[in-house]
């Protein structure tokens, strides 16, 4: 079972979803307290492979409310838990093909807290305003469509 902490909507807006993976995230327990209580922020981070690891950069994950005088960095570089196979297949494609790896979303699965990553190519002005015209010719179908019915 999944239940959603906190979507990126602003990457689906940006950048083309070319594949999606789920990772673990390496946490100190005063952080999933924090995600508890729902105080994380995703929308400017993304992901990087540094010496053989990958890491979920400027993830911005406020401090605990009941904590005492000891608080952790909320901008924390925080290790992303993959196998190796998938790693050497993530960069490969990042170094060859230019792409970028953002995440997409931070859900609990089974007590643990997971996030799905996203390879993802940037998309041009032109592409943000033709999904939008898409978006709004949709929404206007289903209006009339509930208002004839």
């Amino acid at each position: 079972m999944e239940k959603v902490i906190l979507k990126n909507r602003k990457a689906f807006h940006d950048y083309h979803i070319l594949e999606t993976l789920e990772t673990g995230i390496s946490l100190i327990g005063k952080e999933v307290k924090s995600i508890r209580e729902g105080r994380i922020n995703i929308k400017e981070s993304f992901c990087r492979i540094i010496k053989g690891e990958m890491f979920l950069i400027q993830a911005h994950i406020s401090p605990y409310s009941h904590t005492g005088y000891e608080t952790h960095d909320p901008l924390r570089i925080r290790k992303l838990l993959l196998h190796k196979d998938e790693l050497v297949k993530l960069k490969k494609k990042v170094d060859l093909q230019g792409l970028t790896i953002v995440p997409l979303k931070i859900y609990w699965r089974d007590n643990h807290i997971k996030v799905e990553i996203a390879l993802v190519k940037g998309k041009k002005l032109h592409d943000k305003r033709q999904d939008i015209a898409k978006r709004d010719a949709k929404r206007a179908i289903n209006r009339e469509i509930k208002n004839k019915y």
